[in-house]
């Protein structure tokens, strides 16, 4: 995408038209359930707020998801905003919880959806039991992405430079690897044993698929042979992304069961959430804004690797969600500080 004078508004037309169309909906589905417009604007206020919460949380998401896009052809940018956003929706706030059901309970995906409709409180008690695997499944993913960006020694440009031109300077291959594996060692004998060996398998399963997804980009998007022109350097990170997505998702979907069980109210919710991440990486992509403020990006990884650690600690202590959200925003916001500040010392640039 080339630079672009738009309005930041303009960006934003999409995820104002969804917000309203998901409060309203959100309100229906509230006073369906409980008969009342009290429990109608219950409902619509839980779809707010865990909107704010998901945009709260994803702001490091957005810049990631910027830096990914710039590699990306135009077509699969288009498609990240269309089926990205479906399965974002839809897929990893209604469908993968149904899943992550059914496999805990041993039942099949149909009757999960009877049972988050029907027998709410059961649903979430289920889903609430797979913290455990969820937070180490989603924190090695988002550990090694964020390690990947900082051990990476093509990397030049360091916002802390002592801290990271040491790490550029001790990047051997698989070291970030051995540092996950180490982390999730630590706190595998910190948990109980039956839930240490679950937190270790699916720490593993989360290390693995970052392999695999790093693998399989690389594969597709180089094969000059299997896919047309259009779709190199697009569908790998396509991918990347919905994983990375997804990963980031987790933390989300199981702390909007401490303000509802209505698998629905939290979709709406947090689908709110999830159209204002894609609209502000797309206007990250087309105003230049990650080459304008050059540790903007540096803030985001970092607070990668303090999302990470905190899922790792959600299995040992409950971590409030706002806690998240603020040391996230907190970080991104002295990065862009921090910026600004280069961009005053060195006009030049």
């Amino acid at each position: 995408m080339t630079k672009t004078d738009k309005s930041v508004l303009s960006y934003f037309q999409w995820a104002f038209a969804f917000t309203a169309f998901g409060l309203l909906l959100g309100a229906f589905l509230g006073w369906q359930n409980g008969g009342t417009m009290g429990a109608a604007f219950t409902a619509l206020f839980i779809c707010a707020v865990l909107g704010v919460l998901e945009i709260s949380l994803s702001f490091d998401n957005a810049i990631v998801n910027a830096r990914k896009l710039q590699d990306m052809t135009p077509l699969w940018q288009r498609r990240f905003l269309t089926w990205g956003i479906i399965i974002a929706v839809f897929g990893m706030r209604i469908v993968f919880p149904l899943v992550i059901v059914a496999i805990a309970a041993s039942i099949t995906p149909w009757a999960a959806l009877h049972m988050a409709m029907f027998r709410p409180e059961d649903y979430a008690h289920i889903m609430e039991g797979t913290h455990v695997s969820i937070s180490a499944f989603g924190g090695t993913f988002l550990m090694m992405v964020g390690l990947s960006y900082f051990f990476d020694s093509e990397k030049d440009v360091h916002w802390i430079a002592a801290f990271e031109k040491k790490m550029v300077r001790t990047s051997v291959k698989g070291i970030e690897v051995a540092i996950a594996l180490v982390l999730a060692l630590v706190f595998t004998y910190l948990l109980p044993k039956e839930e240490g060996i679950t937190f270790l398998f699916s720490a593993v399963w989360g290390l693995v698929t970052f392999l695999l997804v790093e693998v399989i980009g690389e594969l597709l998007d180089a094969s000059q042979e299997t896919l047309s022109a259009a779709a190199r350097g697009g569908f790998g990170a396509f991918l990347y992304l919905e994983v990375l997505d997804a990963s980031f998702s987790f933390d989300g979907v199981i702390g909007a069961f401490a303000l509802t069980n209505n698998l629905f109210i939290i979709a709406i919710g947090l689908g709110i959430g999830a159209m204002y991440v894609r609209s502000m990486t797309i206007m990250l992509v087309e105003k230049g804004t990650l080459s304008e403020y050059r540790y903007l990006e540096h803030g985001a990884f970092y607070a990668i690797l303090v999302l990470a650690l905190i899922m790792y600690l959600q299995t040992l202590m409950p971590v409030p969600e706002v806690v998240t959200g603020l040391a996230g925003a907190s970080l991104i916001g002295v990065s862009l500080r921090a910026s600004i500040r280069y961009n005053r010392n060195n006009p030049e640039r």
